[in-house]
């Protein structure tokens, strides 16, 4: 199954090479409770989620976990993927140097504080642009080195 639609919190801990016993025993949950989360029935309280962050040695788990477990997560933030450190470097590369490129643009669209309805579609464009840099600044924050 890709990983992409795997349960966040298993694979955490498989990425740990802990089975469900040891974490459950490390995280001072049942083995019970740890299933539950991993198999979508229940989600973890955040003071659980901190162990397992701490235990898993998996930050991007706490991004994560915001993502898929609130509304607002769900809704605002951006879908990152986890990449290795070189790949994730050069991801953020090429985001920031397609930004660059449309400087002049950005000025000339922004300058006034207006964004007209010629501008609009122009506009939009940069923000997905910037967006793209965000996603990329967290792919590199919680990148595997």
């Amino acid at each position: 199954m890709p990983r992409k639609h795997r349960n966040i919190y298993k694979i955490g801990r498989e990425d740990a090479g802990l089975t469900q016993e040891r974490a459950s025993e490390l995280i001072d949950i049942s083995v019970e409770s740890l299933r539950a989360y991993e198999n979508n029935i229940r989600i973890p309280p955040d003071p659980v989620v901190i162990r397992m962050i701490e235990i898993y040695d998996a930050r991007y788990l706490a991004y994560q976990h915001l993502k898929t477990s609130a509304e607002v997560g769900r809704k605002y933030m951006p879908d990152i993927e986890l990449k290795d450190l070189p790949m994730a470097i050069l991801n953020l590369q090429k985001a920031v140097a397609d930004y660059l490129k449309v400087g002049d643009e950005v000025i000339d669209i922004a300058y006034d504080g207006v964004i007209d309805d010629e501008e609009r579609p122009r506009w939009e464009t940069i923000l997905q642009m910037l967006d793209k840099i965000s996603e990329a600044i967290l792919a590199l924050k919680f990148a595997k080195e």
